[in-house]
């Protein structure tokens, strides 16, 4: 039987896009592992993102699926990214995640894996918080939360400016978005994304 992947991101500017399709990647190594990439809705006016710069960004992963509440429960695993906002989850991924009430009153993530991974602006800009803020929604729904352990050698790289963090893979974008994730960054993602898959595999059987 298939272990069933679920990578769900929002993403701005294309910097978690890119985190998500290196996760997605390191899941997909993991023998009899099916993995879905799915992205939540929009909630900024196409105006607004206009004037940001972020629509043209945004036309990278337009092709994306969305992300459809009712079908979390198919998933042995979900592998969530969102950007910071203050050191929170980003307001479009907070409405996805505020739908979910039905799917908690019946149990239905029980026992299912749940992880995630983050981009700041800047090094100290709420990766952690982000993270550790979001493993309370996990929580309540009843998952396993899995981070990235230290046996992810990217972790302890000390020659660059990196993100990367033991509660999930991260990247930082810089103040005016021009930072793509590093290589470092890249790896540690493709890390998480083989992890995950590779514990929800065992769970499973």
């Amino acid at each position: 039987m298939a272990t069933k992947v679920q990578v769900i991101f929002y993403s701005m500017y294309g910097h978690v896009y890119r985190m998500a399709e290196a996760v997605a990647d390191g899941a997909r190594e993991v023998a009899g592992a099916e993995v879905s990439l799915l992205q939540v809705p929009e909630l900024v006016p196409d105006e607004v993102l206009e004037k940001s710069g972020a629509k043209a960004a945004r036309k990278a992963f337009a092709n994306v699926p969305l992300a459809r509440v009712e079908q979390l429960p198919e998933a042995d695993a979900i592998i969530f990214g969102t950007p910071t906002r203050f050191g929170n989850m980003a307001a479009q991924m907070r409405n996805f995640l505020d739908q979910t009430g039905g799917l908690w009153a019946r149990g239905a993530l029980v026992g299912k894996v749940g992880s995630v991974f983050t981009s700041t602006a800047s090094q100290h800009g709420g990766q952690e918080t982000t993270i550790t803020s979001f493993h309370s929604t996990l929580l309540h729904q009843g998952m396993i939360i899995a981070g990235v352990p230290y046996t992810a050698a990217g972790l302890n790289n000390m020659k660059e400016i990196t993100g990367g963090t033991p509660y999930g893979a991260s990247t930082l974008t810089g103040s005016d978005g021009s930072r793509q994730p590093s290589e470092n960054e890249l790896e540690i993602a493709r890390f998480q994304g083989r992890h995950v898959a590779e514990i929800a595999k065992r769970l499973k059987g």
